[in-house]
């Protein structure tokens, strides 16, 4: 962490998670916790395994922030706190990893760890988007899920009944989907803390290639994204899905993409403009409905699946089109082996 302290920012008293969250997201979650009994299944998995173990695990051999630990940091996650008006404050820990990284786990009290590579890659406005994305995981209720995640990823169920451990692929594939999504809401959790777009940008931009301020180009970067969401093909459509079903974060390109769309919608400058859900709206008629996210999660699902299609109708137009020179080109041949006969 480099540079100035991050300014003061519009508070955004009674902040809904609901403003940022990704219809997608808010979808893909609301059909997990529809399933009978999931979310006190989860709870159980997650109390056996999980918490306990990762919070001790942290609590053993990375250190707690507060103002007597890391205190330019802890400055900054006060700040955070602040813009996106958290009714409580998460623990936030420090880990010593060689890789630039962040989470938020638990359950009952959801916690944040960020690596120490962080903050020697980041300047402090950028570690405040890092930090208002995990909040915005917190906020949303992901970290219980981002904690069961971990352990279908890295655990396993063994410790379970076997025909948990035949669910563990279509429940590892259905987490992996919506927790990619989750990532596409909480970067806006984040650019509503440091409210800032060309930091927030500029933080997945060194979050894809790392290097130095002076050394990146922020417009490059959106370019590359814009030509990475366009490109066309039923290879590249293919090669995309292919590299991301496994993945638990959309690349950062698309990120950035997904990011700078959300911002030229109007719907980032509407929120600091004051209009935007509150918790207090949760229970009424402007809070966003099922139906609502459901129709705004097709358009978005749509909108791939045509890409998906239009590809794939090229590709066989494509193929027609070869098709009917090959047989063009035979026919001349054909022709001109009969004309060459009937010379002789």
């Amino acid at each position: 962490m480099s540079g100035a302290l991050i300014p003061t920012r519009q508070a955004l008293p009674g902040i809904s998670p609901t403003a940022w969250e990704h219809p997608a997201d808010r979808v893909a979650l609301q059909a997990l916790r529809a399933l009978p009994g999931f979310d006190e299944v989860v709870k159980k998995l997650v109390g056996y395994l999980g918490e306990r173990g990762i919070r001790l695990l942290f609590q053993a051999n990375a250190v707690r922030v507060g103002p007597n630990q890391f205190a330019r940091l802890d400055s900054v996650y006060d700040e955070v706190l602040r813009s996106l008006d958290c009714p409580v404050r998460p623990e936030l820990f420090v880990s010593q990893a060689p890789f630039v990284n962040a989470g938020a786990y638990g359950m009952d009290r959801p916690f944040i760890v960020l690596h120490s590579a962080t903050l020697d890659l980041l300047d402090d406005e950028q570690v405040g988007f890092v930090l208002g994305h995990e909040l915005g995981h917190v906020l949303s209720g992901h970290a219980l899920y981002h904690t069961l995640l971990v352990i279908v990823l890295n655990v396993g169920l063994g410790a379970l009944p076997a025909v948990a451990e035949l669910a563990r692929l279509p429940l590892r594939l259905t987490l992996l989907e919506w927790y990619r999504k989750s990532e596409l809401s909480c970067d806006r959790a984040g650019l509503l803390a440091i409210q800032n777009p060309p930091a927030s940008l500029r933080s997945l931009l060194k979050l894809a290639g790392g290097g130095r301020g002076e050394e990146l180009n922020l417009e490059a970067f959106l370019e590359q994204a814009r030509e990475y969401e366009e490109g066309t093909g039923l290879a590249d459509r293919v090669f995309k899905i292919l590299n991301t079903a496994g993945e638990s974060h959309p690349f950062h390109t698309l990120r950035a993409a997904e990011l700078d769309a959300w911002i030229r919608s109007g719907e980032y400058e509407q929120i600091l403009g004051g209009r935007y859900r509150r918790r207090s709206d949760e229970d009424d008629r402007s809070s966003p409905s099922i139906v609502d996210d459901l129709g705004q999660a097709r358009d978005y699902y749509v909108k791939e699946a045509k890409a998906v299609v239009s590809d794939v109708v090229g590709s066989a137009k494509e193929v027609v089109g070869s098709a009917r020179e090959v047989m063009g080109n035979a026919k001349d041949a054909v022709r001109n082996l009969t004309d060459s006969i009937r010379k002789k």
